[in-house]
């Protein structure tokens, strides 16, 4: 028995630590967690011969046992000796249980490494002593941090292939702690080792003898990661409402936090309501008492608006409840985060439609330091301001991982873009509420005597759209109606003459004419849009803006090289010689409307007929709702 074993309480021999491994390409994170499984006899002899002949197919360490082939289980990552997926393992030691993630390395996979640490509180970054320290193992770092984890084992691999030199472990540690001084670990120790032959993981090697702390499994065994400062209150995010019968209803979900008993006052934070629980009843039966990680359905004295979305708290600890936070953003895919530009936000049970108003700075990942961005590129880190659509329950990362931690979704695609972690709630949006009108949109309307609605022209430049537009608000100024046209280059010489034509500002430009359109409709009039305007979801939020049926998209459509030909500015032959960037049709795309309610095709339809037909589509719009 060593000092280790002298030092261990059966509390400890029963406590479970969740770790991942990251760290650059190549840096042996597969390899390690493959020797500790085969050093701690969890290997199987008939998986041991299945692995001595794959080594032999995909093994990268000729005629040895390739110990990564034990947790790089698809086929693409035995082919190119590599990680994709989060590949989670179990095993334990006498003291303790583990569950190690093996995260991926390359680049393109930093959100695979991201969802593995989120769930860890540790982390072993492995570093080659050949290469030192790498740009994605400062970005695993910094996420690490971001995603709150505050011990770190810094495993220096691949001693032998540096002969064990000390000057060279140092060497590395200190330039690690120097790029990393911001993420301020809680617990660092860093470890020289061998993950292939097994020096100083499970076995001290005698290569090392200046080196004179524990070996990898010493350490695992006996850490405690530091317990996070934040709340520990019952919150149980509502997933379903459990309705059998008439004569039950249940509020189901997993608790996330602290714990509820039988007799408890709760509340529903976003709307103040509360009651008292009357029964908790878990997978097993009725329960008096239940706490953070079951499975439960609770049930009130009170019939209560509670609706999936919401979150259960005690009446006398509720966390905050807001429409706007502070976040900082991870951003997964290759088109970049645009600001102003509509995303999904799903936070706990709840999803909701959310704009990013502002990107405060992105974060550099080699120095850890702040930098002004209009945008978030793939696999970059901002610190951002959040919109929602309603309030919402929220709590900061650090305080409750469960309530401070989102991902965001591309409203068309449904694939999930980027991940985010709160950081506090901006109050503003407590203080600000709708002013009431003694003057309603309805009496406006029938004051013009007509039903007012956005008429939005897109096409390509060139198709035809600003022609169109000035001839239907004559047509319209003749029937008496009341129109306003707003039109692409008009609205850049004033209200948007801040914006440039980058994609991010080509977001903001349809964003704000969308909301000078709605406050024009709800003056009663008919408005006229007449904008490129290229992005299909960018269309898409300023018709969320406009209440059903007040929103006509009109597809101006009109082959590429009869829009050219009819340029009578030239900008298509700017465009093409790079004189003009981010031109639509050229070097920027034009997402076709999928389902407008009026197409004309100007290529067969002259301006005039084309103003007609959309006037006679619109036409009942001229007489009085009702």
């Amino acid at each position: 028995m060593n000092a280790f074993d002298s030092a261990i309480t059966p509390f400890e021999r029963a406590s479970q630590l969740r770790y991942l491994t990251c760290g650059s390409v190549d840096d042996g994170k597969s390899t390690l967690i493959g020797r500790l499984l085969y050093d701690s006899k969890l290997i199987m002899d008939d998986h041991l011969l299945a692995l001595e002949a794959d080594s032999e197919k995909h093994g990268t360490t000729g005629d040895e046992i390739d110990f990564a082939l034990l947790v790089d289980g698809l086929e693409a990552e035995r082919e190119q000796g590599i990680t994709i997926d989060v590949a989670y393992r179990f095993f334990s030691t006498p003291r303790r249980s583990f569950i190690v993630a093996d995260t991926p390395g390359h680049r393109q996979y930093s959100r695979n490494m991201a969802s593995g640490a989120s769930n860890c509180d540790l982390a072993i970054i492995l570093i080659d002593a050949r290469k030192g320290v790498l740009t994605q193992t400062l970005r695993h770092s910094l996420i690490c941090h971001l995603l709150g984890i505050r011990s770190v084992v810094l495993a220096v691999n691949k001693m032998d292939l540096v002969d064990f030199d000390p000057a060279r472990f140092d060497e590395i540690v200190a330039d690690y702690r120097a790029k990393t001084a911001r993420n301020a670990f809680e617990q660092f120790i860093a470890i020289p080792m061998s993950a292939r032959f097994g020096d100083n993981v499970s076995t001290r090697s005698e290569l090392s003898p200046w080196y004179t702390g524990p070996t990898l499994i010493e350490y695992l065994e006996t850490v405690e990661p530091p317990l996070a400062a934040g709340s520990q209150g019952f919150r149980l995010p509502v997933q379903w409402i459990n309705r059998p019968n008439l004569d039950f209803r249940g509020y189901s979900g997993t608790i996330v936090s602290g714990e509820v008993a039988v007799g408890d006052q709760i509340a529903v934070p976003r709307s103040g309501t509360t009651s008292m629980v009357t029964g908790l009843i878990g997978p097993t039966g009725p329960l008096q008492r239940a706490g953070a990680g079951e499975a439960i359905t609770l049930t009130l004295a009170d019939d209560i608006d509670i609706s999936r979305g919401d979150v259960l708290a005690l009446a006398k600890d509720r966390p905050e409840v807001s429409n706007q936070f502070a976040a900082h953003v991870f951003w997964m895919v290759k088109d970049p985060l645009l600001v102003g530009r509509p995303y999904l936000i799903k936070l706990g049970t709840a999803t909701q439609t959310a704009t990013i108003t502002a990107i405060s700075h992105r974060i550099d990942v080699n120095s850890g330091e702040q930098a002004p961005a209009k945008n978030l590129q793939v696999n970059e880190i901002g610190f951002c301001n959040i919109h929602l659509a309603h309030s919402i329950v929220f709590e900061p990362y650090a305080d409750n991982r469960a309530l401070g931690s989102f991902i965001i979704i591309d409203r068309f695609s449904n694939q999930t873009v980027g991940a985010g972690m709160v950081e506090y709630g901006l109050r503003r949006g407590t203080n600000i509420h709708a002013q009431p009108a003694d003057v309603t949109r309805q009496q406006l309307a029938m004051m013009k005597g007509q039903q007012p609605c956005v008429i939005w022209l897109t096409g390509l430049s060139g198709a035809g759209k600003s022609t169109i537009a000035n001839l239907l608000q004559r047509k319209l100024m003749l029937l008496g109606a009341h129109s306003f046209l707003l039109d692409g280059d008009n609205v850049r010489m004033g209200l948007n003459k801040d914006l440039s034509f980058s994609e991010a500002d080509r977001v903001e430009n349809i964003r704000r004419v969308g909301e000078v359109a709605k406050l024009m409709v709800d003056a009663g009039l008919i408005v006229i849009c007449s904008f490129i305007s290229p992005f299909r979801q960018d269309r898409a939020m300023v018709r969320e803006l406009m209440p059903e049926g007040e929103f006509i998209e009109v597809y101006v459509q009109t082959p590429l090289e009869i829009a050219e030909q009819r340029d009578v500015k030239g900008l298509y032959a700017k465009a093409r010689a790079g004189q003009i960037k981010n031109f639509t049709g050229i070097d920027s795309p034009y997402d076709e409307p999928e389902a407008a309610e009026i197409v004309v095709d100007t290529a067969a339809l002259s301006a005039d007929e084309a103003a007609d037909a959309i006037l006679l589509a619109i036409k009942s719009r001229l007489q009085p709702a009702g």
